[in-house]
């Protein structure tokens, strides 16, 4: 299952600041040109080159007046989900200019309605330069699960979109009784490897709404030669699986014809350093056919219910899958109290 990886492994995962997931831009200190809200958008932002606002030019990011005072400007953004930061993308895309010359990133835990100037912020990204017109991406080594995120750029100038890539860290713990979607990204789940996704995110598919049209999920390329398409879901909790739900809902012409499931106990595996290949997989939902635009529910047999902290959809050859659903009995125990 070769991969090409072009973007850094942290941009695979789930961004957190995304208005998708609800995040929110709720302070800055300025945004003359450009509103803060265009940071958390999709996408990267675009460039029209005769529009213009009573402001100036219009800009599809954020952009503050040119700062002619000491200090720096910033913006305070509250996570859609609390979480731990892998990695963030400070794109600066058209802004060649007014973009800044350098920017830093501040985390704080708090609640979630609490006021930016009443957290305790804690320096995560250290000042660091960025370039013109480019995705500007910078690992973050921190394991502490945060709730808000400031960005500092110095001393002013424009930021297309922000990300913050990550892992959702539920503020609530499950008991052994629950029966939870478990590859939801509410309840920590990621997709962590896909053998493609050309037209739509493998995260998308993990997301705890229904979806709202064909782009909201995850689809491959057409496949051309041999083989079949596949995407790696990490747990948010290592459980004991009951049943799984694969739903092409808006998929039609394009619907994967079949499917399975395989799962594996990946003990020790650190997140960022998951190999696929180093697992031993188990089906435990061997090839179905699909059909257009239906949830379809598998469920699991006595003895392929794990535990298991890793699951691999495979589709054949390719396709579209609005939703994935991973449910069963999180944690250590199941509901008879043993493994």
């Amino acid at each position: 299952m070769d991969v090409t990886e072009e973007t850094p492994a942290f941009a695979g995962l789930l961004d957190l600041a995304s208005a998708r997931v609800g995040a929110a831009a709720l302070e800055a200190s300025d945004e003359f040109f450009a509103p803060k809200e265009n940071l958390l958008k999709p996408g990267r932002g675009i460039f029209i080159p005769d529009k213009y606002t009573d402001h100036g030019k219009w800009m599809d990011g954020w952009e503050t007046r040119r700062r002619r005072t000491p200090g720096h400007d910033w913006c305070v953004i509250r996570l859609g989900y609390p979480g731990t930061i892998r990695g963030v993308d400070i794109d600066t895309n058209h802004f060649v200019g007014n973009y800044p010359e350098r920017a830093s990133v501040d985390a704080a835990a708090g609640r979630l309605d609490a006021s930016p100037e009443n957290l305790d912020w804690q320096e995560i990204l250290a000042p660091i330069e960025l370039g013109p017109s480019r995705q500007n991406m910078f690992a973050v080594d921190d394991d502490r699960r945060w709730t808000h995120l400031r960005l500092n750029i110095y001393p002013d100038g424009g930021v297309a979109r922000f990300r913050a890539y990550g892992y959702a860290v539920p503020q609530r713990k499950f008991s052994p009784d629950d029966v939870v979607d478990l590859a939801c990204v509410e309840n920590g789940g990621v997709a962590l490897l896909c053998s493609d996704q050309c037209f739509g995110h493998m995260n998308n598919m993990l997301m705890p709404d229904r979806p709202v049209n064909m782009g909201d999920g995850w689809e491959t390329r057409r496949r051309r030669g041999p083989g079949f398409d596949w995407a790696v879901v990490r747990l948010g909790e290592p459980g004991q699986l009951e049943y799984v739900e694969v739903d092409t809902t808006h998929f039609k012409g394009n619907y994967p014809g079949r499917c399975s499931v395989e799962a594996c106990l990946a003990e020790g595996e650190t997140r960022e350093g998951f190999e696929a290949e180093r697992c031993t997989w188990m089906e435990i939902v061997p090839e179905q056919a699909l059909q257009a635009d239906s949830i379809h529910r598998f469920d699991l047999n006595a003895g392929d219910r794990g535990p298991f902290t890793h699951v691999r959809l495979n589709i054949f050859p390719d396709g579209g899958v609005a939703r994935f659903r991973v449910f069963g009995y999180p944690a250590t125990e199941n509901k008879e109290g043993r493994l």
